[in-house]
């Protein structure tokens, strides 16, 4: 199991673009490629996913995580060049892209092998659980509904091994003492914080980071 940071504040990889937004690629198993969030920039995703060797067409699934324009600007960019993927929605995001597979989701889903939805939690952010080897991690945009109950919600497909993401304000750190993987991105305020509580769990986010389980 792969996650690629395509879009973050941050650059880990050089010749990628810095913005404020988040994206990543996921890759795991038999389920097709899932781009999930794309960005604030359309420009921006495509030329991260250009120097990182990532077609558009071969994304196989989109998930967007909650309906804030740092999560969907690249949304209209990439189903221009992608005319197949099915499309992930929050129930609460709006207008479905017309002529397109769109699941609007609401409770849990499985949205492939091993690969889950936790469900649009307080009415406005979806993230995603995808069992691994070592449990289950969480990919979260921004973490609106709180990090605890992401965690939460992500343990009913079993033991959360990490998790991945913007935090927001997220400040309630022992929430995360459980945990072998902290990945703080986006729009986390208290990135230095975590690092300090975590020095061994805590990864530095960026686009063009690779995080393989």
């Amino acid at each position: 199991m792969k996650v690629t940071i395509i879009c973050d504040n941050e650059v880990k990889k050089q010749g990628l673009q810095a913005d404020w937004s988040f994206s990543c690629l996921v890759e795991a198993g038999k389920t097709p490629p899932i781009l999930f969030d794309t960005g604030a920039s359309g420009s921006v995703l495509l030329h991260n996913m250009e120097g990182l060797g990532i077609a558009p067409d071969a994304i196989g699934i989109i998930v967007i995580s909650h309906p804030h324009w740092d999560h969907t600007g690249g949304l209209h960019d990439i189903l221009e060049l992608n005319k197949n993927a099915e499309i992930y929605l929050p129930a609460s995001f709006g207008v479905a892209p017309p002529g397109r597979k769109v699941v609007m989701v609401g409770k849990a889903t499985q949205i492939g092998e091993n690969v889950f939805s936790t469900g649009e939690l307080r009415g406005i952010e979806q993230s995603l659980a995808i069992s691994t080897d070592k449990g289950i991690l969480v990919v979260a945009g921004c973490s609106h509904p709180g990090v605890g109950e992401i965690i939460d919600a992500a343990s009913s497909f079993g033991k959360v091994y990490g998790i991945v993401g913007g935090f927001h304000g997220f400040d309630d750190f022992q929430r995360l003492d459980g945990l072998s993987l902290i990945c703080p991105c986006h729009c986390t305020q208290y990135k230095s914080e975590i690092k300090l509580i975590f020095p061994e769990k805590c990864l530095e986010c960026g686009a063009g980071m690779v995080l393989e389980l």
